[in-house]
């Protein structure tokens, strides 16, 4: 799909514009913590701008691109549910104060999507040039899933490591030991220094950047359009962040979401190297079309989310039985 530059700078305009109102927002008056009421509300508005723009998508480019739009938000905004855990652990191990965490997110995301713009460009112009990196990406994603399987369940603190950026942000910037409100750089006699809030935003936007290394792989296994790709990305993650208060504690009752997302990354994988020896000439080799592909997220999503709820349901009655069996020898 040949995309106008007018068409890129409306839709980054738009955005822009977009999330500097959700600042705007969190900004004004005092800092407050984001309620679920709110949370649903940001969360429906960005879901129903994602769609609105897969409808434009598909009046102006026809079915197949919006279809692909489609099938890469829904891979992406479904990875990046796995990312809610780590960043989960970040705002706990900086003590990010819950008025504050919005504004983090927002920030570190946006820093998050800048550099995902620059990753997406370059990926987009290497698979254009090298048609033999999509063996490469199909087979990493593969890794990925058996990794995801073999790692299920560990999520503890301790394997969420500082990253090299992170790390050089904390040893080269000045920085106050404690919060100042919801500023991020102030001044302590006479001398310039950021707060901790700056390092946690640099934390978040840097780790989504490593989430993005099998993300990223993944939408190109649907489509290679470099258009698709970032605001599929874009819709994303302006989502996430509401996503996370939203979710809260449930992030912690979604015990199968490893699996589910293995799946789909084995399954792009496949699609990928399928795809591949197909354009090689391989004729036993399939095409798999764009819905087979959405229907496959979308079905592997509500039934991880489902077996998870239900299992949760369940231990959460097998616990309460044994409280009231213990009370009951107890008394």
């Amino acid at each position: 799909m040949i995309v106008p530059v007018w068409a890129w700078i409306a839709v980054i305009g738009g955005l822009l514009v977009v999330l500097a109102f959700d600042l705007w927002i969190v900004d004004r008056g005092e800092p407050r913590e984001f309620s679920p009421k709110q949370a649903s509300f940001w969360v429906a508005f960005y879901v129903t701008l994602a769609v609105i723009f897969g409808i434009v998508l598909w009046i102006f480019a026809g079915p197949t691109s919006a279809g692909q739009f489609f099938a890469g938000y829904l891979t992406e905004y479904s990875l990046s549910v796995d990312n809610l855990f780590v960043f989960y652990v970040i705002m706990t191990r900086f003590a990010v104060p819950k008025v504050h965490q919005h504004k983090v997110l927002l920030v570190g995301i946006l820093m998050a999507l800048v550099m995902r713009g620059a990753f997406i460009a370059v990926g987009a112009a290497a698979l254009s040039r090298f048609s033999w990196l999509f063996y490469v990406f199909g087979l990493f994603l593969i890794y990925t899933a058996v990794q995801m399987i073999r790692q299920h369940g560990h999520n503890d603190d301790d394997e969420v490591k500082e990253n090299a950026v992170l790390r050089w942000a904390r040893k080269v910037l000045p920085h106050t030991d404690d919060y100042v409100g919801s500023k991020v750089v102030v001044k302590v006699d006479g001398r310039r220094m950021v707060t901790p809030l700056l390092i946690v935003m640099v934390a978040i936007g840097t780790t989504d950047l490593l989430f993005a290394l099998d993300s990223i792989p993944a939408i190109f296994g649907l489509t290679t359009d470099a258009f698709i790709v970032f605001t599929a990305n874009a819709f994303a993650l302006m989502g996430l962040r509401q996503l996370y208060f939203l979710l809260g504690d449930l992030l912690q009752r979604l015990a199968y979401l490893s699996y589910g997302l293995a799946f789909i990354l084995g399954f792009i994988g496949v699609k990928l190297i399928a795809e591949a020896l197909h354009s090689s000439g391989v004729s036993w080799a399939p095409e798999v079309p764009i819905w087979l592909s959405l229907s496959v997220i979308g079905v592997t999503m509500v039934i991880t989310v489902g077996a998870s709820l239900i299992k949760a349901r369940r231990d959460g009655r097998e616990s309460n039985q044994i409280t009231t069996s213990a009370s009951a020898e107890q008394g």
